[in-house]
């Protein structure tokens, strides 16, 4: 399978998760964004080969051209890809230092479970968006 597009991999039995990927859907108008789940056979062929360990559920990872970003660098730099106001507020986002940033972001991540629910199966798209779903 040939990689053309940026794909966000994130956890699919993550509730937050899965309302990001709506989210990101919803905004990314010129359809740049492909979707795969953490727990696919895409994230354990891809993600190794970028130095990122799949099994890690705590972060979503967005995969471009053979690089990944996790945590926050890789929610806003998929804010960026999805164009409009987004590449502003994730330029402007990623001007904070790592360490803060990523703080944030690794205590949503701890309690995202607690605080928005996890689903035993993945969340399935809308017909529509069908097509933006790899792996």
């Amino acid at each position: 399978m040939a990689i053309t597009n940026p794909i966000l991999f994130f956890d699919g039995h993550c509730n937050l998760c899965s309302s990001s990927v709506q989210w990101f859907l919803t905004r990314d108008k010129a359809a740049v964004l492909r979707f795969a789940s953490l727990q696919s056979d895409l994230a354990k062929d891809l993600l190794p080969k970028a130095g990122v360990d799949p099994e890690q559920l705590s972060s979503l990872v967005l995969y471009v051209d053979g690089k990944a970003w996790t945590k926050s660098d890789g929610a806003l730099r998929a804010g960026q890809l999805t164009g409009g106001v987004y590449r502003t507020i994730g330029a402007i986002g990623l001007l904070f230092p790592p360490f803060l940033r990523d703080g944030v972001y690794d205590l949503i991540a701890r309690n995202r479970y607690r605080w928005f629910g996890r689903e035993e199966v993945c969340w399935l798209p809308k017909p529509e968006w069908k097509e933006r779903f790899v792996g």
